[in-house]
């Protein structure tokens, strides 16, 4: 975020209200900041955790959707110039069928690889509870993480927006490593 006062100002303005569509677009940072605003006394933190998580699970919903669209969305043609052949569609699905829910744990809880989880949850048609499980499973303590780091850093809390990307390339790079032990695991048993 450019301006913290601006954030700031509209958060004080329109309390809770505002909270919940910034979350959506700005989650983590905005789960930091109103923890600074907890701090303050300027939001209540239960309400603003409450806010926080409803907010993450609404912006995984819309990812989940267009997974689940993504046939309608983008047609073959331009799927196919992408490298998503109806073949490799499929035994990604039937991965993520075999594996998904622990993939979408640990991309919940690394941020960096969500996005592409969250779609790829969608596009293998994860029963809608069993993805609203796992994700409120991991988002509850995510967000509580955030509000702790922005009720502890205090007026620095515009620092997260410089610790957070850090954050996320190490949580990428545990995706990755989570993700290559998986392939050698499978590689190694017999078949």
């Amino acid at each position: 975020m450019e301006d913290g006062s601006a954030l700031i100002a509209l958060i004080e303005t329109y309390s809770l209200a505002i909270l919940l569509p910034l979350a959506v677009v700005e989650g983590p940072v905005v789960s930091v900041l109103a923890g600074y605003l907890a701090a303050q006394g300027l939001v209540g933190a239960g309400a603003a955790g409450t806010l926080l998580v409803l907010a993450d699970l609404v912006g995984d919903a819309l990812l989940y959707l267009v997974g689940r669209r993504s046939r309608s969305i983008a047609p073959d043609g331009i799927l196919s110039r992408l490298g998503v052949t109806r073949r490799r569609l499929a035994r990604v699905v039937r991965r993520f069928r075999r594996d998904g829910l622990r993939y979408l744990l640990v991309g919940k809880l690394t941020h960096s690889a969500g996005f592409a989880v969250l779609i790829a949850a969608g596009a293998a048609r994860v029963p809608p509870l069993s993805f609203f499980a796992v994700n409120l499973a991991a988002t509850i303590p995510k967000t509580g993480a955030l509000l702790a780091l922005g009720w502890f850093l205090g007026a620095a809390w515009q620092s997260a927006d410089s610790l957070l990307p850090k954050l996320s390339m190490a949580g990428l790079a545990l995706f990755a490593l989570f993700i290559l032990i998986l392939f050698w695991k499978r590689h190694k048993e017999p078949a």
